[in-house]
C-alpha cells in the first residue's frame, strides 16, 4: 500500500504559542515511541507569522495513519488543541515522487 500525507496548517489564537508547542512537545514524545509507522512528523513555526505551525507527517501507509490516531497522546492532543487553536487547515497527500527516509517506498 502506499505511503499516506499529511500537511496541516494551525492558526493559533493570540498569546497561545507557548503553551501549543508544549504541547506538540509532549505529543512528538509519544509519536516518537510508540508509533513506527509515522516516518515524518514535523512541526515548523512560519517565518514573520507568530501565530501559524505547520507540520508534515508522512506515515508508511493509511493504516499507520489510524493507528497514529489512536494512540492516546494523539488523543489528548486531539482533545486540547481547541484551547489554542483557532483555525485548522488539513490537506490529506499522495505522495509520488521525491527523496524519503529509509522504508519509504517511491
Amino acid at each position: 500500500m502506499a505511503n499516506f500525507a499529511l500537511f496541516v496548517r494551525f492558526t493559533l489564537r493570540d498569546g497561545a504559542g507557548e503553551a501549543f508547542d508544549a504541547l506538540m512537545q509532549e505529543t512528538t514524545a509519544g509519536i516518537r515511541a510508540h508509533e513506527p509507522g509515522t516516518l515524518v512528523y514535523a512541526c515548523q513555526t512560519v517565518e514573520d507569522a507568530p501565530n501559524e505551525r505547520v507540520f508534515f507527517e508522512l506515515y508508511a501507509d493509511h493504516a499507520a495513519f489510524e493507528e497514529h490516531e489512536r494512540q492516546p497522546h494523539t488523543r489528548h492532543f486531539l482533545a486540547e488543541r481547541a484551547k489554542y487553536v483557532e483555525k485548522t487547515e488539513v490537506d490529506r497527500l499522495q505522495p509520488y515522487a521525491g527523496k524519503y527516509p529509509t522504508g519509504v517506498q517511491e
